[in-house]
């Protein structure tokens, strides 16, 4: 790939700045990847080596539990899709990278990623910045799950993905809130004006 999406270009201004020359090297280790709607991005047992940048469609990160399936993320235009704990310890994930619509993704080489960073220490910056923001929200969605009710939970999701309700099964949504999807039909029918 010979350039990046002016969106990921911005995505990483608002972590960290980065010279042209960083610019360029990433762009040469990133390839686009044209994928349709419900087909599997990363299968579960897959080692992640790869980092994805959504540039138009969503995906999300799910498992299976007891034969339920689960979800655990969304990520949609303008969002990196990871399966991180599988991408440093270099050990099988046991959760899966799903497309929720025909997609068009960055995929970002993470070997040579991390290459990278002894050329450009602004890149090792960059995704520092970026990793750690990551585990926040990580953090702060399971402090979500153990002080929100699921009704609080599902408004929170409403008002950071106004248009969610739209572009994802409600399967998905009761999933990633914890509940069930009977349990969602009753928070959504009480809130019908």
């Amino acid at each position: 790939m010979e350039h990046l999406p002016t969106s990921l270009i911005q995505y990483f201004e608002k972590y960290h700045h980065i010279s042209t020359p960083a610019i360029q090297a990433i762009a040469a280790i990133t390839s686009p990847i044209f994928i349709k709607k419900n087909e599997t991005l990363q299968p579960v047992g897959h080692t992640c080596r790869t980092i994805y940048s959504i540039s138009k469609g969503s995906a999300r990160i799910h498992y299976y539990k007891d034969g339920v399936d689960v979800t655990e993320y969304f990520a949609f235009e303008n969002n990196l899709v990871i399966r991180v704990e599988s991408l440093f310890t270099h050990k099988p994930s046991r959760k899966a990278i799903e497309v929720m619509e025909d997609s068009e993704i960055i995929a970002i080489d993470a070997t040579r990623l991390f290459a990278l960073y002894d050329v450009f220490p602004e890149i090792e910056r960059l995704f520092r910045k970026i990793f750690e923001d990551g585990y926040v929200e990580t953090v702060n969605r399971v402090e979500s799950i153990q002080f929100h009710s699921a009704k609080e939970r599902y408004l929170a999701l409403l008002t950071q993905t106004p248009n969610i309700l739209q572009r994802v099964p409600l399967k998905y949504i009761a999933s990633y809130l914890g509940i069930t999807q009977v349990s969602l039909s009753r928070i959504r029918a009480t809130l019908i004006i």
